[in-house]
C-alpha cells in the first residue's frame, strides 16, 4: 500500500514538473500603456487618433505624416517576453500570395497613413513567416510572440519594439 501511494505521489510530482512549462508559456496581455515607461516625460501627439474616416480625404495625395518622437523611451524588462498585444496592422511587404508578411503594429487605426506616426515606444515592427491576409485595414488584430526590445526603421515610421509573430489571429470583442 505504501509503495502504491508513494508511486502515485512521484507520477503527481512528475506531472507538475513536466506540466509547468506550459502553464509558463501562456502570453501575457499587454496593454499599450505598459510599453511606455512610468518615468517617461508625457508624450502629447499633434494630433489625435482619426475614427472619423471621412475626414481623412485623398490619401495617396497627402504627403506621409511625420513621427513626433521616433526615440521615445522603453521599457527594457519587456525584453524577451511572451506577451499578446492587440492594435492595429500597417504593412509593409506583403508575399506573392497576399499575405503580409512584415508590418508595423501600432494601437489605433490610421496611424502611420498620413496621420502622425505614434511614438516609437507605441509601434511595434512584426515578421511573420505565414504572414496574414489583410483585407481591411481597420480590422485590429491580437498578436502573440516574444516581444524584442529592439528599435527599427522603416518608411513609415521608427519602432522601439521587434517582434516575430507566433500567431495572428483576429480581435473580437467578448459577448
Amino acid at each position: 500500500m505504501m509503495t502504491s501511494a508513494l508511486s502515485r505521489a512521484l507520477l503527481a510530482l512528475v506531472l507538475v514538473v513536466v506540466a509547468t512549462p506550459l502553464w509558463a508559456a501562456e502570453p501575457k496581455e499587454l496593454t499599450w500603456s505598459e510599453m511606455i515607461p512610468p518615468d517617461a516625460p508625457a508624450e502629447v501627439p499633434d494630433m489625435a487618433p482619426m475614427h472619423d474616416l471621412s475626414q481623412m480625404g485623398d490619401m495617396e495625395a497627402a504627403p506621409a505624416a511625420k513621427q513626433d518622437l521616433p526615440n521615445a523611451p522603453v521599457v527594457t524588462s519587456l525584453n524577451g517576453q511572451l506577451i499578446r498585444l492587440p492594435g492595429y496592422i500597417v504593412p509593409l511587404e506583403v508575399n506573392e500570395a497576399g499575405r503580409t508578411t512584415e508590418f508595423l503594429l501600432v494601437p489605433y487605426f490610421g496611424a502611420c497613413i498620413h496621420v502622425p506616426p505614434p511614438p516609437s515606444n507605441q509601434i511595434v515592427h512584426v515578421t511573420s513567416k505565414e504572414g496574414v491576409q489583410v483585407d481591411e485595414l481597420y480590422q485590429p488584430y491580437w498578436i502573440v510572440g516574444a516581444l524584442q526590445v529592439k528599435a527599427s526603421t522603416s518608411e513609415l515610421a521608427d519602432a522601439g519594439y521587434q517582434m516575430d509573430a507566433q500567431k495572428i489571429v483576429v480581435y473580437e470583442l467578448p459577448e
